[in-house]
């Protein structure tokens, strides 16, 4: 089966915005999607990858701007300065913690892509805290899932050692943002870059008379 590998971090916008048309591009091409949630402020710093936060205030404005265009476009909520995306970051977890439950969904063989895309939602046009345990706990219920017995694998040392292991192939990989699709190791940054993984897909299954 064709895999397709998805670095990204359950803080993106973009992330967000890639969720319904990334689970629809494999599904048509019959392709594993394999969720990778990875330490994204640790391994930019060593790729090239520059966090928001750090960004000059133009870079910062654009970025909103693009937001706005993207929302409007896709005709997806979102609030472009969320309640719950710190501006200061005090608990350096806050977006590891949501990556670690969707990994759990995962290893059980659960819908993780629905449970990332609705801890996206949440934190993006919900204006609910993915931080809280609570907060993930009701999404995962909300969706079908075990809130509760997730919430307690995500620091389990098989998701750990998962996040560990994604965050290493995006360093190796050279992933410097988020979301970042692969290919057969052709990388593919951002929502915006999706026409080009499917068309990819097209071209692979067609050299492979699938």
């Amino acid at each position: 089966m064709i895999e397709v590998a998805c670095f990204y971090s359950l803080s993106s916008p973009w992330a967000y915005f890639a969720g319904p048309r990334m689970v629809d591009i494999a599904r048509r091409h019959h392709a594993k999607l394999v969720l990778k949630p990875y330490d994204f402020q640790a391994v930019v710093t060593q790729t090239g990858g520059v966090p928001l936060r750090t960004r000059p205030a133009a870079r910062r404005t654009y970025h909103a701007l693009e937001l706005d265009r993207w929302r409007k476009y896709l005709g997806m909520p979102l609030n472009l300065a969320p309640r719950h995306y710190p501006e200061q970051v005090t608990d350096p977890d806050w977006n590891k913690r949501p990556g670690w439950m969707v990994i759990a969904a995962q290893e059980r063989g659960l819908d993780a892509a629905r449970l990332s895309h609705a801890l996206l939602r949440a934190l993006w046009a919900e204006e609910r805290d993915t931080a809280q345990p609570e907060v993930r706990i009701a999404v995962a219920n909300e969706n079908g899932l075990d809130g509760v017995a997730l919430h307690a694998a995500e620091t389990s040392p098989a998701v750990q050692a998962l996040y560990r292991q994604y965050s290493d192939e995006a360093v190796a990989q050279g992933i410097f943002g988020a979301p970042i699709f692969v290919l057969d190791g052709e990388r593919f940054w951002g929502q915006d870059r999706l026409d080009f993984l499917d068309r990819a897909l097209d071209a692979k299954r067609m050299r492979a008379g699938l």
